[in-house]
């Protein structure tokens, strides 16, 4: 299989610019769902042994909401599941008083297991969201400092606006589907970081090696002709991983969604960009290399030139 990036960069980058614009707008329009982790506040799972629907559970709440201000409708947050009768509350923060007095409550719709009661001062929520830019930022700085050690700083630079594309993908989506940002999220957003930056890395080395190597090839012609010889080894792990993250999204639950929900749009869109993005971009940043790219042949085997090798 041999196709042609380097010969489309430009068709590529354009498609890729929409996209990047598309994602950004759902970003910013729709704005992340803040789980209780950031925005603070009380969570309480419950799983029922007998059939519940989400207007049993208002129903409860509505009553309580007079005694509990943080029951009332614009207040709380339900989500109900009844393929396994599970049920989360989502409410500013309550006093454990309350809290008891709203699991009694409860039990008059039928015997269920607690499964989680938790509490989280918005303190402590503003303070994870600094923590989570931080590390984003200091992550994202590190690796343009190795990619520009390693390789040479428009490569970086390459390499930081197909993570920020990927990024950017990853919380259009979650902010359009309206899934719930907690702390699990942005570990999924730095394991896209490192996962995306790996394949470009792949390409990239390839590159340097061609680089190195004597050819009659142009530039643009040693790009392409590198990110071919890798094609296939990235694609091929990019889907073994895919097929794990779809395995854990249907029996993983509805504690593991926005974490794998994540990883598989971060990483399905790494795959693409890492191949139409990344080589296509260090293209048009040395695109005067094609120009002034002289071709290099062995001192002692002028007679033979070089033939272009198609993989």
């Amino acid at each position: 299989m041999y196709i042609e990036v380097i010969k489309h960069s430009k068709k590529w980058i354009t498609l890729s610019t929409i996209s990047f614009i598309i994602f950004l707008g759902m970003f910013l329009i729709k704005g992340l769902n803040y789980g209780i982790d950031f925005t603070g506040g009380s969570l309480i799972q419950l799983n029922y042994t007998n059939s519940i629907t989400l207007a049993d559970i208002n129903k409860e709440l509505d009553g309580l909401s007079v005694e509990i201000p943080q029951l009332t409708s614009t207040a709380r947050k339900v989500q109900v599941s009844q393929a396994d009768n599970n049920v989360i509350i989502r409410t500013p923060e309550m006093s454990d008083k309350n809290t008891e007095v709203l699991l009694t409550k409860l039990q008059e719709l039928g015997e269920y297991k607690l499964e989680r009661a938790e509490k989280v001062g918005a303190t402590i929520g503003e303070e994870l969201k600094t923590s989570a830019i931080y590390a984003l930022s200091i992550g994202g700085l590190l690796i343009v400092l190795y990619i520009t050690m390693r390789y040479e700083f428009k490569f970086a630079i390459a390499g930081i606006l197909t993570l920020l594309h990927d990024v950017t993908a990853a919380l259009g989506v979650i902010a359009l589907l309206g899934y719930e940002v907690d702390t699990p999220f942005i570990a999924a957003i730095l394991t896209i970081l490192g996962y995306s930056i790996n394949d470009t890395i792949i390409i990239y080395d390839r590159i340097r090696e061609s680089l190195r190597k004597k050819s009659d090839l142009t530039f643009g012609e040693v790009l392409n002709k590198s990110l071919n010889q890798v094609l296939v080894r990235s694609i091929n792990t990019s889907v073994t991983t895919l097929l794990a993250l779809v395995a854990i999204l249907v029996f993983g639950g509805d504690s593991l969604r926005t974490f794998t929900t994540t990883l598989l749009v971060g990483i399905g869109v790494g795959t693409y960009s890492s191949i139409y993005i990344s080589t296509p971009l260090v293209y048009l940043f040395e695109k005067k290399r094609d120009d002034k790219y002289e071709p290099k042949k062995d001192d002692d085997d002028d007679s033979h030139p070089e033939e272009k090798i198609v993989v």
